[in-house]
């Protein structure tokens, strides 16, 4: 008999959590004893989507239409009784939420339907220094709650379980670590051959950032360092992947110097990323920030803040620099340090594409959980 193993996740935007996620049901389909099936909500945002693709896999997708991103009392409630309806009906084996709300509710609504493994993982716990003091207890009691109704926690990144078990999700041998897995074949070294489309030179110095353009991404700290860099790299410019809310507020800051190459599908990052001499992360709140192996398996150098996961791909000194949260000049430093190098880092993208290769492969990530599950079962 095949293991029936529903994933839920709040909506498949383009995103980690989400790529993650659709990988993971593919990967799992592939395999003749597991019955997949994948729920979620409207792909709503800027962002893009990855709902297509999921549709297209050949595994079973219900989307529930109340399922969203911000708090909304009525709509949770309405998405809870159907996430509960749709687990007594078909009475899965497992159950494995991703996102914080999906995870809050789904992991609710399988524990009262009687399913017998509920697993979760944390792409990014969603409270942090950056919020209020109420939104931060409130969501740390709700991650308790939940932790204490799941058998198992899978977290991308050791910082980030280092985290959870800190903030008493749950005891420290519930949880593991299975890092974020990506079609690592289409990350591979190569010309920048993406410039001339993007009106980028070929002797021009690009740094660049793939995130969306949003709060707490940072773009802004990497817009006021290259101000600096340019005085002594007078053909330095910016390209900057995605879009997002922040866009008009970040051309206006960064007119004459950025490129905004606006929203692309995930399979154009590979390119892009090549188009770039260093791949610079300045988020402030990440679980382990995918962009970081995806450049150093394309053999690009990262700089990156060090918060939370990033410490465990951007290694100082062999694959990149990290720099203290928010910090313009240590970021400048940073970037300087890597342009000065003979090679502008290559060889630290080299050294990374090496160590990364195969933690980072979709096939590790499927069969660790697969792993994960049969001990569970």
């Amino acid at each position: 008999m095949a293991i029936r193993v529903d994933h839920v996740i709040t909506r498949l935007i383009l995103g980690g959590a989400q790529e993650n996620t659709v990988l993971t049901c593919e990967g799992l389909h592939a395999n003749r004893d597991y019955d997949v099936r994948l729920i979620t909500g409207p792909a709503l945002g800027p962002e893009g989507e990855l709902l297509k693709r999921a549709q297209a896999g050949g595994y079973p997708v219900v989307l529930i239409n109340a399922m969203r991103r911000s708090i909304h009392p009525w709509r949770d409630l309405v998405s809870f009784a159907a996430l509960y309806r749709l687990f007594v009906e078909r009475r899965p084996h497992i159950v494995h939420t991703h996102s914080s709300k999906a995870g809050i509710l789904g992991r609710i609504a399988a524990r009262l339907a009687g399913v017998p493994i509920v697993v979760h993982t944390i792409h990014g716990l969603p409270f942090y220094e950056y919020q209020s003091h109420a939104e931060n207890v409130a969501y740390r009691l709700l991650e308790q709650v939940c932790g204490a109704m799941s058998d198992h926690i899978v977290c991308v990144g050791e910082v980030m379980k280092e985290k959870a078990v800190a903030a008493r999700l749950a005891p420290r041998g519930r949880f593991s670590v299975v890092y974020s897995g990506m079609e690592i074949e289409r990350f591979e070294p190569g010309p920048p051959a993406a410039r001339k489309r993007l009106g980028l030179a070929a002797d021009d110095i690009v740094l660049g950032v793939v995130s969306r353009l949003a709060p707490l991404k940072g773009h802004e700290y990497l817009i006021d360092a290259a101000q600096d860099l340019r005085k002594s790299w007078p053909r330095l410019k910016l390209l900057f992947v995605g879009d997002g809310t922040l866009r008009a507020e970040l051309e206006r800051r960064g007119a004459g110097l950025v490129t905004f190459t606006g929203l692309v599908q995930s399979d154009e990052i590979p390119e892009l990323i090549r188009a770039m001499d260093v791949v610079v992360h300045t988020s402030l709140r990440e679980g382990l920030p995918r962009v970081a192996p995806q450049a150093l398996l394309c053999g690009r150098p990262v700089v990156a803040f060090d918060c939370d996961g990033a410490r465990e791909v951007v290694l100082n000194g062999e694959t990149g620099y990290l720099v203290e949260a928010e910090s313009v000049p240590g970021l400048r430093d940073a970037i300087a340090r890597v342009l000065a190098l003979p090679d502008r880092g290559r060889s630290m993208g080299e050294r990374g594409r090496e160590r990364f290769v195969k933690p980072f492969d979709r096939r590790t990530m499927v069969a660790e959980l697969d792993a994960l599950y049969r001990r569970l079962l």
